[in-house]
This record gives C-alpha cells, sequence and structure tokens, in this order.
C-alpha cells in the first residue's frame, strides 16, 4: 500500500459523523474573506505564488482559517518551490483526507477535521523522513495576528 493510500484509509473521516464547527454558507460568508470562502467552502485554489503570506502563531502552529484547529507545526514547513505553503506532516487529530477525482485524475484531499474546510491535497513526493508533500492554499490558514488559541 503507498504512503498516500495508508494516509488516506486511516484518517477517513467515518460517514455520517457530525462536524464540531458547523455553519451554514451564509454563516462562513460573513465570517470568512471572498477569498477563504472560496477555497475553504467551494473547494478553490489559490493561485501559485498568489495566497497571502501566512506565519505561525506564538504556539509554533498554523491554523485552520474557518475554525482555528491547529493543522499544522511550523517545523515541518518547508520550501516545495510549488506556490503554495508546503508541509511534511500535519496534526491527525485536526486533518482528514478524502479520495479526489474532480480535476479527473486521483488525488488526496485534505480537510479540516473540525470544519470540513478544503485545506488543499497531499501528495507522496515530499521530502524524509515522511516523503509527504501537504500542498496547502494559503488561504485556508488563518493569519497569526487573528488566531485566538483556546
Amino acid at each position: 500500500m503507498s504512503v498516500v493510500a495508508s494516509l488516506l484509509h486511516r484518517l477517513r473521516r467515518p460517514k455520517g459523523e457530525e462536524r464540531e464547527v458547523a455553519r451554514t454558507d451564509v454563516e462562513w460568508a460573513a465570517q470568512l474573506t471572498p477569498e477563504q470562502f472560496h477555497v475553504l467552502r467551494r473547494h478553490g485554489t489559490d493561485a501559485p505564488f498568489g495566497g497571502p503570506s501566512v506565519e505561525p502563531d506564538a504556539e509554533g502552529m498554523y491554523r485552520c482559517a474557518g475554525c482555528e484547529a491547529t493543522l499544522f507545526r511550523a517545523d515541518t514547513k518547508f520550501e516545495s518551490g510549488t506556490g503554495w505553503p508546503s508541509f511534511t506532516d500535519a496534526e491527525s487529530e485536526n486533518v482528514e483526507l478524502q479520495r479526489d477525482l474532480r480535476m479527473g485524475i486521483p488525488r488526496t484531499e485534505v480537510r479540516c477535521r473540525r470544519c470540513g474546510g478544503h485545506l488543499g491535497h497531499v501528495f507522496g513526493d515530499g521530502p524524509a523522513p515522511t516523503g509527504k508533500r501537504y500542498c496547502i492554499n494559503a488561504s485556508a490558514l488563518a493569519p497569526a495576528d487573528r488566531v485566538n488559541p483556546s
């Protein structure tokens, strides 16, 4: 079983499980910027090298722009040259992976487990030690100055 297939099996969300953070589209649109809404709620994609600049919060974490769940540790971020923030690992309790066939080729989508927001995709071409590249839309990540960790 490939690394990505193994992750997909382990991190798939059970069918029918409720989201911890659930809002209507109207509520999401009022909370998020238009770019964040497009990415998180409509499965959009930032232009390469075109998303907002994001930094980790004071705890060294990157968080979901929709619900502020911790998603990635700063020490897992690396420069992939793709134009999107890239990470070698995720906080597995706060992300879920789903098969994505929207582009006509099989990919693995990364979503926030708390709110279901689309974050990006994970690929099996990352550096050691994991071999994974979580390719994440910058608009899906909360600006560090907006985060209010609980």
